[in-house]
This record gives structure tokens, sequence and C-alpha cells, in this order.
């Protein structure tokens, strides 16, 4: 067993580590055994000297992110059981081998108790996204770990960090290959086909998150005019299509989108029912004054920190006072936000505030999050970063 540097928490602030809740705070901290510099693996301990945990030493207010509550000497083997313990989970959710879908997370970060660390498998390929310097230490045990459990089945390995990992680590990491060689591929999600290419496209390529919310659009779209806002590649707006939309608007300001979206129109056989304008989506729905039976709204994160909240709350309300304007009397409004530190209280309240202004009648008939793979560790509420309502608008 390795001997790891200790980390001792102050009486009574080690209640949240009992309770199995993955981050230990700078402020819970009494004293460090050891010298552990940023990255390192160290061991967690009550101030009776009681064993508690096991994790990633780093700096700021989230001083360790457990990985382990049982004692662990972190072999490649132990990353590699973690790994199968994911792969099985997903295997009992339907999502291995299936048919009609092909692309779900494998790993998901504190869900799968692995903070850190994201891994999205796309057929054939796994793409990583490291948050930590932690974890992204680990890469060479992550790779053996997905040729154990893959085998000839994988293809490649990507490794996608550079942009999410802190601006001082992401000065010396690139983005690459660890194994292997393939730039992008037509994925399968529910029986509708994607192009999905992980060194250029956002994310690890694709939103995966959104795969269930994009079936229940499907289910309202015969005979409907959809917009889709900040609509990347297109996925909803395929989904919509598929599903018997009579016309498809999709709103992005990125050329890399506009390029995927046609791609995927032709992809799917519905070029001639689809449009893309490549406008920024605020100013498309300002100046717009047509109206959906469906409206998409699905932006970007508009706050990552606490210190954001406040201008992150005045920019949801702005966009879904405009989307309301935008849909149809009886239409619906499906609207989003991916913003980790926005819970959904704070949603729900900001996109009341947008309805009120409207002064229309408008329902909830469905309160939505993250896909099943995007799993949410009960002990650890903050990985329900994706909320979603589907408002029906008179």
């Amino acid at each position: 067993m390795n001997n790891f540097p200790k980390v001792h928490l102050h009486a009574k602030k080690d209640r949240a580590v009992r309770l199995f809740h993955p981050w230990i705070f700078s402020g819970a901290i009494q004293n460090v055994e050891g010298n552990p510099a940023e990255g390192d693996i160290v061991e967690i301990y009550s101030q009776e000297n009681e064993y508690l945990a096991t994790g990633h030493f780093h700096e700021g207010s989230i001083k360790v992110r457990i990985f382990s509550f049982s004692k662990t000497d972190c072999s490649e083997n132990f990353w590699i059981e973690k790994f199968k313990k994911a792969y099985e989970n997903r295997k009992r959710i339907g999502l291995v081998d299936n048919a009609s879908t092909n692309v779900y997370r494998l790993i998901h970060a504190e869900g799968d108790g692995l903070p850190g660390l994201i891994i999205d498998i796309y057929d054939t390929v796994a793409v990583i996204q490291t948050h930590t310097i932690g974890m992204h230490n680990q890469k060479a045990n992550f790779v053996n770990a997905l040729k154990e459990i893959y085998g000839s089945k994988l293809e490649a390995i990507f490794d996608k960090s550079s942009e999410t990992m802190s601006k001082q680590s992401a000065k010396t990491i690139e983005n690459g290959f660890l194994f292997g060689h393939l730039e992008e591929t037509i994925i399968t999600e529910n029986d509708i086909k994607f192009y999905v290419n992980w060194v250029e496209g956002q994310k690890t390529g694709f939103f995966i998150d959104q795969r269930e919310n994009r079936k229940l659009l499907l289910n309202y779209s015969k005979n409907k005019k959809v917009l889709n806002t900040f609509s990347y590649s297109g996925a909803f707006s395929m989904y919509s299509l598929v599903g018997g939309a009579t016309e498809v608007h999709s709103v992005d300001s990125s050329k890399r989108a506009v390029e995927l979206a046609v791609r995927n129109a032709e992809l799917n056989n519905h070029s001639s029912n689809h449009q893309f304008f490549k406008e920024d989506a605020f100013d498309f729905l300002k100046k717009s004054e047509e109206l959906y039976d469906i409206v998409i709204l699905d932006p970007p994160a508009f706050a990552k920190h606490l210190s954001s909240v406040d201008k992150a709350m005045i920019g949801y309300r702005n966009l879904n006072t405009d989307g309301i304007k935008r849909v149809a009397p009886g239409g619906l409004l499906f609207t989003f936000s991916c913003s980790q530190v926005i819970d959904k209280i704070l949603f729900r309240k900001v996109v009341f505030q947008a309805a009120a202004q409207s002064r229309r009648n408008v329902r909830i008939l469905y309160q939505l999050s993250q896909g099943p793979d995007h799993a949410i560790s009960l002990y650890h509420p903050e990985g329900e970063y994706l909320k979603g309502l589907v408002l029906q608008i008179d």
C-alpha cells in the first residue's frame, strides 16, 4: 500500500465526507502531512486520525476531489475496476451494443465516482476530457482500462482536455490521440444519423446529454413549424424533421455549426424543409416576426462561476422573454440551462419572470434533465447541471 500524504479535517468538518460528498473545501482542512503537489493523491482523515477517503489534491477552494471512500493503492487495476463498473451501469440501461444508439457517456465525473473526468463513446472512438490535473496524470491507466473493456472494437482514443483544464495547466497540455487515429465518424442516436468530429467540434464533439429530450421533441413535431436556436450541429432540428415537422429553422452564429447542420440534414434526407440562419440567436429572436409551433432555447452555459449568477439570470430572462414571443398560441417552448451554478429552482424562477412579462397563459408539461448516462450521485446534487422545461403557451 502506498504511503500517500494525509489531509486531516477539523473537528465537526467531516460530516459531508461521511455522507459521501466528494469535495473537501479548504476551510475544512486542519493540517496536511507531507507536501502534496497539484494533482497528487492524498488520503483524508478525521481529527481523530480515522481514515475517511482518498482523492486528488488541488489548489483552489475545493482542495480535494474524492474518488474512493475505501482505502486503495490506486494501482492500474483500481482504475480498470472503476471503468468496468461504469461500463456495466451503461449496459444495464441499454446503451451498450444498442443497434439504434451507438453514442453514450461512459464516465460522468462525480456521477461515476471519478471527479474531474469525462469520457464519451462515439461508436468505436473514446473521447477523454479531464478537468483536473489529478485525473490528467492518470491518462495511461485510462487508456489501458478502455482497451481492456472494448478490445478490438476500439479504433481510437482522443484526449480533448486542453479547453477543460485550468488556464495554468492548459498551457502545457495539447489535445491529441492516445491510441489510433480517427477524426470523424457517423454516429447513430435513436436511429438518426449525425456527423461527429471530436477534433474540431464543441465539447467532445456532440451534446449527448440531450438525447432523451430530443426524443421527446420528436414526438411533438409532426406537422409543426420549429425554431431551434443555438442549434450547433442541428441535433434538435434533425429530430424535429424526422418526427414530421413541415419546416425547421436552425440558428447559430458559428460557421462550423452551419456546415455540420447542413451536412446532417443531407445525411438524413431532410434538406428541403430545413433552413439555417448563421446569426446570433438573441439578434434573430429580437428581429424575427415569425411565429412557430415549437421553439427550442438551448444556449451554452451563461454562468460557470457563482460570481456570474446575477448576470446569467438576466441573460436567461431576456432569452426566454424573446423566445416566448415567437411561440404561436397553443405552441410549445423547450427551454434549457446547462449552467451548473444555476439550480433548477433558480432556472424555473427566471422562466417564470419571462412568462409573467408575456402576460400569456403558460403551463409546464415536462421538467427535464440530462440523460441517465450522465448520472447524478445522490450525494452530489451539484451534478444535476442540465435543467429543462417544456411549456405550453396559449
